[in-house]
C-alpha cells in the first residue's frame, strides 16, 4: 500500500519530468556548447597555422623563415593561453618551434588540417596541416605546420555558454515549480476542506457534508459520502424505533408476569413450586430492569435528547434525592450508603431525568457488586471547570482490564446477578451526550470508583 499523499504524488510526478527535461536540456547545451567552442578554436588554429606556413619560403639553398623573435614572443606571452607551434620538413624533422609536439592521429592529405587532442605537455587543441612548396633546389618538399592551444580558454568558454544558457533555465523551472505546487494545493483544497469535515465531527453526527465551490470530482465524492451518511442515518434511526417499540411492547407483559409472580408466591406453601415460581420471578424482574434499561437507553440518543427539556441542573439537590430514594435498597443488601457533597451549589447544564438515570445507575451498579458490608459513598464536587459525581465503594474492585471494557454494553463484572450489561453504557452515552465523560478508577485501599465528570454550568 502506497502511504505517500496525493498532494506528494501530484507534484513528483509533474516536476519529475521537468527536472529530467532540465538535464537533457542542460546536457544537450553543454554538447552545443562545447562543439562552438571547438568550432571557434579550430578556426583559430587553422588561421594561425596558414599564417606561420606564409612565413616560410622556398631558396635556392632551403627555406627561408621570416618569423622574427617577436611575434615567437607574441605567441608564448599568455600562460592562461598557451599557444606551442611545430615546423617540421620534411614532417617529423624540426625545423621550427617546439619538439614535444606529437604527430597527427593518421597521415593527413596535403592542405587538409587534421585536429586531435592530446595531454603532452598538457591538455591541449591541435591542427596539423602540411603543405606542398615548390622546388627548394632540385627536389620538391613538403612542409607541416603544428599549432596547439590550451584546452583550459575552451573549457572556460564552453562553461560559460553553458551557465548562460542553463541560469535561466532553472530560474524558470524553480518559477514553474512554485505555480505547480500553489496549483497543487489549490486545486486539492476542497478535498482537505472534505476530510476536515468529516474528521471533525462527533460518531454521532450524522448531517450532510457542505463543501463551498468544489470541482465536480469532489462534489462527486461528497454527494457519496452524503449518501452513506443518510443510509447510516436511516438504519441507525429504524434501530432506535425498534429497540424503543420493542421496549414498550415488552413492558406491559413482564410487569404482568412480574404482578402474578408475587401474587402466586403469596397464595402457595409449596416449596417445590415456590422454587420455581421464584425462579420465574426473578427472570420476569431482570427483563423487566432490562427493558427499562433499553427504554433508557433510546433516550439518550442525540434526537432523544435534542428533543427533551435541556436546562440547569442543581447537581446537589439531585445527589441527595436520589441517595435518599436508594437508601432502603442498601440497607436491604447490607449496605452502608451515603452522601458527601464538597460543593454545595454545582450544577450543569442538561437533562435532569437522564442525569438521575445515570446516578441511579452508579448507585445500582455498586449495590450490585460491592457486596454485603460494604460502605458506598455518593460524592460531588468542582474540579476546574468540571462536576465529579463519584460513586465509591470499598468492595473488591475491578481488574485494570475489566475496567477498561465495563463501559461497553452487555459486558457484566461478575457472572451471578441480576445485572444486564447496560448500567455502565448508558452512564457513558448519557455522559457523552452532556459533553462528559465516563471512567472507572481504583480506590485506596480497595474498591472501585464510578466517576461521572460533566462541564459545570
Amino acid at each position: 500500500m502506497n502511504s505517500r499523499s496525493l498532494h506528494r504524488q501530484l507534484l513528483l510526478w509533474l516536476l519529475l519530468p521537468q527536472i529530467v527535461l532540465w538535464l537533457v536540456a542542460a546536457f544537450g547545451a553543454y554538447r552545443l556548447a562545447s562543439r562552438h567552442a571547438d568550432e571557434l578554436v579550430d578556426t583559430s588554429l587553422l588561421q594561425a597555422a596558414r599564417a606561420l606556413a606564409r612565413q616560410i619560403k622556398p631558396t635556392a639553398s632551403g627555406l627561408f623563415v621570416d618569423l622574427p623573435r617577436s611575434a615567437q614572443d607574441i605567441l608564448a606571452a599568455d600562460p592562461d593561453d598557451r599557444v606551442m607551434y611545430m615546423v617540421s620538413s620534411p614532417p617529423g624533422q624540426l625545423l621550427l618551434g617546439d619538439a614535444r609536439m606529437p604527430p597527427p592521429p593518421r597521415q593527413p592529405a596535403l592542405n587538409e588540417p587534421v585536429y586531435f587532442n592530446t595531454t603532452v605537455p598538457e591538455a591541449m587543441r591541435v591542427v596539423s596541416l602540411d603543405l606542398h612548396l615548390g622546388a627548394a633546389g632540385a627536389a620538391d618538399s613538403t612542409l607541416r605546420v603544428q599549432i596547439a592551444r590550451s584546452s583550459a580558454p575552451r573549457d572556460l568558454l564552453a562553461r560559460r555558454m553553458l551557465l548562460d544558457t542553463a541560469l535561466p533555465l532553472s530560474l524558470l523551472i524553480a518559477l514553474m515549480s512554485m505555480v505547480v505546487w500553489a496549483g497543487i494545493r489549490k486545486g486539492l483544497k476542497p478535498l482537505a476542506e472534505l476530510q476536515q469535515q468529516v474528521e471533525g465531527r462527533r460518531a454521532d453526527a450524522l448531517d450532510p457534508v457542505q463543501l463551498r465551490a468544489a470541482p465536480p470530482e469532489v462534489s462527486a465524492l461528497a454527494g457519496a459520502v452524503n449518501e452513506l451518511l443518510g443510509q447510516v442515518q436511516h438504519s441507525l434511526a429504524t434501530q432506535r424505533r425498534f429497540i424503543s417499540d420493542a421496549a414498550h411492547q415488552l413492558r406491559t407483559p413482564l410487569a404482568g408476569l412480574k404482578s402474578q409472580t408475587e401474587l402466586a408466591l403469596e397464595a402457595t406453601t409449596d416449596p417445590a413450586l415456590r422454587q420455581r415460581l421464584e425462579r420465574v420471578h426473578e427472570s420476569a424482574v431482570r427483563g423487566a430492569r432490562l427493558v427499562s434499561q433499553l427504554l433508557v437507553l433510546a433516550r439518550a440518543e442525540p434526537e432523544a435528547v435534542a428533543a427533551q427539556g435541556w436546562g440547569p441542573v442543581d447537581c446537589g439537590r439531585l445527589v441527595h434525592e436520589v441517595t435518599a430514594e436508594w437508601v432502603p435498597r442498601a440497607l436491604a443488601a447490607g449496605c452502608d450508603l451515603g452522601v458527601e457533597v464538597v460543593d454545595e451549589g454545582s450544577s450543569v447544564q442538561g437533562v435532569e431525568l437522564l442525569l438521575r438515570e445515570a446516578l441511579v445507575n452508579l448507585i445500582d451498579n455498586a449495590l450490585r457488586y460491592a457486596g454485603a458490608g460494604a460502605t458506598i459513598t455518593v460524592r460531588l464536587r468542582r474540579a476546574g471547570d468540571d462536576v465529579w459525581l463519584d460513586v465509591e465503594d470499598n468492595g473488591p474492585g475491578l481488574t485494570p482490564e475489566l475496567r477498561e471494557r465495563a463501559f461497553e454494553r452487555f459486558v457484566r463484572g461478575a457472572t451471578t446477578g441480576e445485572g444486564c450489561g447496560l448500567g455502565l453504557a448508558i452512564v457513558r452515552e448519557i455522559a457523552e451526550r452532556h459533553g462528559g465523560s465516563a471512567e472507572l478508577l481504583p480506590a485506596a485501599p480497595r474498591g472501585c470508583i464510578a466517576r461521572l465528570t460533566l462541564p459545570a454550568a
